[in-house]
């Protein structure tokens, strides 16, 4: 089995690997997806919102903002962020103020809501660090591959929680990782 990298930078990497079975190139590819943890808001505390907004509208918003999560967080990490703002105007990711400024919007200027005079919201939204699994807003990009003869061209996008190169060597890890658990179960 070999990989060859084509190209690779911080938002997108593509390679081609050899040898290799298609289940084998899928498992990499689920893995990728599946198995990567990066921040994502996942509970929303709302004490204030009297714009004409429904709450759970509010909230999808807010857990589809990209976080930055550092490569030495913990699965199952949590992170408080603030969001206070009153209207009149655009509402954006950058008015989120994070417990760790390690993890913030990678964003800044993406909009959350339009506000308008005498409106208000006051929300505490935990962010937590887990894999895709759990719900897609944890997913750390977009992972595809084609089939040319007996090679897989891959292409990682990243959404820009950590650079495509990293989502491909944590999800390697994240195999192996399993590969082993199963090893040491057939010894017991």
């Amino acid at each position: 089995m070999k990989i060859s990298i084509e190209s690779n930078n911080a938002e997108e990497m593509t390679f081609t690997l050899t040898g290799a079975s298609v289940p084998f190139a899928n498992l990499i590819r689920r893995y990728a997806i599946n198995s990567v943890p990066v921040f994502a808001i996942s509970e929303v505390a709302i004490y204030e919102n009297n714009s004409s907004f429904f709450d759970e509208y509010i909230t999808h918003r807010l857990g589809l903002i990209p976080l930055s999560t550092p490569s030495k967080a913990k699965e199952g990490e949590e992170v408080t962020l603030m969001l206070d703002a009153s209207g009149p105007g655009v509402i954006y990711a950058e008015s989120l103020k994070s417990t760790d400024k390690n993890i913030m919007p990678l964003h800044p200027k993406m909009p959350i809501i339009k506000l308008l005079d005498e409106q208000n919201i006051r929300m505490e939204c935990k962010a937590v660090l887990a894999p895709g699994k759990v719900h897609a807003r944890h997913q750390p990009g977009m992972i595809s591959y084609e089939i040319s003869g007996d090679q897989f061209k891959f292409k990682i996008e990243s959404y820009g929680q950590m650079r495509a190169d990293e989502i491909l060597k944590k999800a390697l890890a994240k195999i192996k990782e399993s590969a082993e658990k199963v090893e040491s179960s057939l010894e017991e």
